[in-house]
């Protein structure tokens, strides 16, 4: 955490505008090689995610927090409907504004979304590899529902799926 950042300094909001996308898929690329050690082909799993996410987004269904810090994208998360669940995507902060807080403001404030929007279930994929993004999933409530494995990210690896009824 960089020092003297807390949570009051970040602005969010909810607000999807031209670039924030492109953005977004830059921040995934290269924090999970960085990272994770993930390659090419996870980087274009997250453009065709964003992709998909552009063509059929509906802001009275859909939401985006977009972290900002001195007007700069810090970090995001995605609400994005899926029939009568909504998928939990794109929850990632740079390296600088983690353990502020952020994560579990956001959490809370997608699950009050969700609540909201009358949705019965929402889900998430992740890998083993996110041991303190699951660790927060469990704490919200969140239960692994599937596993399987993997090397769509160019390395093996073992996603998981987690739910949580709402």
């Amino acid at each position: 955490m960089s020092a003297g950042i807390n949570l009051a300094d970040i602005t969010i909001r909810n607000d999807l505008q031209p670039g924030d996308l492109g953005f977004l898929a830059y921040i995934h690329a290269k924090l999970y090689a960085k990272e994770m050690g993930y390659g090419i082909n996870f980087e274009g799993y997250v453009l065709d995610g964003l992709g998909e996410f552009a063509h059929q987004y509906d802001p009275e269904k859909d939401r985006v927090w977009i972290c900002e810090h001195e007007g700069q994208i810090i970090g995001s998360l995605v609400g994005v409907h899926r029939n009568s669940d909504i998928q939990f995507r794109y929850f990632i902060f740079l390296p600088e504004y983690r353990g502020i807080g952020l994560g579990k403001h956001l959490m809370g404030e997608f699950i009050n979304y969700a609540k909201a929007s009358g949705c019965r279930n929402v889900y998430l994929w992740t890998t083993t590899e996110q041991k303190t993004a699951i660790s927060l999933y469990t704490k919200f409530g969140f239960k692994q529902t599937e596993e399987k494995f993997s090397t769509a990210f160019d390395k093996p690896l073992t996603e998981l799926r987690f739910d949580l009824a709402l």
